[in-house]
């Protein structure tokens, strides 16, 4: 019965979509909608009950007063790269697709901004404004394919955001249309704006509070002089304490990232980046800035790095080695998936003081669980990034990952620490939500929420769990110290 409503419904309002998008542009049968079941966290799938592409803002309002007239719920989708499940579609939902809005619309060079569609490639800004030496700082490692529309949505960061910060810190305005169909304008071309700081509480909202239509991004000048360090070591909490003695000199290098010896083993051998295989670590160091600037803080560093046991340092002999040693950690995601029949990212933030203890406890968990780690993460803002090796085709092994995976998060919320950095909440945290925040703080969120879209018809069941879900999952929510971890108890 359940099926033959739904039925009726999706006729309803593919008769009414087609009144103003093309008949291509709104997808109905079932080979059409299944390449959006899924977004990069494909362990979720979904076919949702339609898919329409919009090419204008009209037709975005149009969409969503008929979805809300018609209480049906809308998931929009960028790129689909996300990794937390955000853009998973809903059986009885819309799956509304930005692919199309892919213009850039204006490109400021006096003012060093450029207002584009959601559906931009994060590099393609870059790629844009290249030849007046200007760019645009936040780079995902999969920016090649990811769209600013779905980093705005999960405030993503990458390797530059240590020194030039996430998307928040870089975009100037958006415009975006609610669930009503109207549109607002958030933030401004200046600086700052009158009244509460909206543009923070949208960036990173896992389209759950509008659908962004534009967004105006900052752009910085290319700096005069870039250098990169690679040092290895054969102690992983050494090359975890360097990460901290290199921030307490007073260096805020533009990247510094860190890769173990299973991560380091599989881009090598994918990406052939001259990473030494027989290290327990790396950890790759950038320096920008004047040319006198960065000469001194090479030698800096590398002192650093040498009293904390690096048993090799090494200074890019040129650009091409620079851009090989930064294409091995960009290239880590997919070279893991060559030595695995299946991988699970997963995503948290830890103080930096905290990484070696950290690391330790992921080590412990994963002998518990038999499961193998490679661990790939922004060394210098505490974002990890371990990636749990598993095979999805043995019975129970996905769910002792998914269980390992929480437990992870749980160890970065109990050194204080959250449960993600940059790849959101979407449906893959959702009870680790319930352990971070207590039932007022998700009181306050739900509020939130309810201002933007009253109804609950954007995105739901997403990010922010219900108070009874949390009851269901028996969670607790978890202060520092609180928790027991036997394998810290060393520390």
């Amino acid at each position: 019965m359940q099926i033959e409503s739904q039925s009726v419904l999706a006729n309803q309002l593919v008769t009414l979509f087609r009144q103003f998008l093309a008949v291509e542009s709104v997808l109905f049968l079932e080979e059409e909608r299944r390449p959006y079941e899924c977004d990069g966290l494909s362990v979720y799938r979904q076919l949702p009950l339609l898919v329409v592409l919009p090419e204008t803002v009209e037709q975005v309002q149009r969409v969503l007063c008929i979805c809300s007239e018609h209480n049906v719920p809308v998931v929009a989708r960028g790129a689909g790269t996300g990794l937390s499940g955000g853009a998973l579609p809903l059986a009885d939902g819309v799956l509304l697709s930005l692919a199309k809005f892919n213009q850039i619309l204006d490109i400021d060079l006096h003012n060093r901004c450029a207002r584009v569609q959601p559906g931009v490639r994060n590099l393609a800004i870059s790629e844009a404004v290249a030849a007046h030496n200007l760019y645009y700082a936040p780079d995902p490692s999969s920016q090649i394919a990811c769209s600013i529309g779905g980093n705005v949505a999960e405030n993503a960061g990458g390797v530059h955001c240590l020194k030039y910060g996430l998307t928040v810190h870089n975009i100037l305005k958006l415009e975006i249309v609610t669930m009503e169909g109207e549109r607002l304008t958030i933030g401004s071309d200046a600086l700052d704006t009158p009244g509460f700081d909206l543009l923070a509480l949208l960036t990173g909202s896992e389209g759950m509070l509008g659908v962004i239509v534009e967004v105006t991004v900052k752009l910085l000048p290319k700096p005069e002089t870039v250098q990169v360090l690679l040092a290895a070591f054969d102690d992983v909490v050494n090359a975890g304490d360097a990460v901290g003695k290199i921030i307490a000199e007073g260096i805020i290098p533009a990247g510094l990232e860190m890769m173990d010896n299973p991560a380091i083993r599989a881009a090598e051998a994918f990406a052939r980046a001259g990473y030494p295989e027989d290290a327990a670590a790396i950890l790759l160091c950038e320096l920008d800035g004047s040319q006198q600037e960065v000469e001194v803080q090479v030698e800096q560093v590398k002192t650093v790095l040498q009293n904390c046991g690096a048993t090799d340092v090494r200074v890019a002999a040129s650009a091409a080695e620079r851009e090989k040693f930064w294409k091995g950690r960009k290239a880590a995601f997919p070279a893991v998936g060559r030595i695995s029949p299946d991988y699970y990212c997963m995503d948290g933030t830890i103080p930096r003081h905290q990484l070696a203890k950290v690391l330790s406890g992921i080590a412990a968990l994963s002998e518990e669980y038999s499961l193998p780690v490679a661990n790939v993460f922004h060394a210098g803002d505490g974002n990890l990034h371990p990636l749990i090796l598993f095979d999805a085709s043995r019975p129970g092994e996905l769910a002792r990952t998914e269980e390992m995976g929480g437990r992870i998060l749980d160890l970065c919320v109990a050194v204080g620490g959250t449960i993600t950095g940059e790849h959101g909440v979407g449906i893959e945290k959702i009870e680790q939500m319930c352990h971070q925040f207590s039932s007022a703080e998700l009181q306050q969120m739900h509020a939130l929420k309810a201002a933007f879209d009253p109804a609950g018809l954007l995105n739901p069941g997403k990010a922010v769990p219900t108070l009874h879900r949390c009851a269901e999952f028996g969670a607790m929510h978890v202060h520092y110290g609180e928790v027991p971890f036997p394998e810290l108890e060393r520390f």
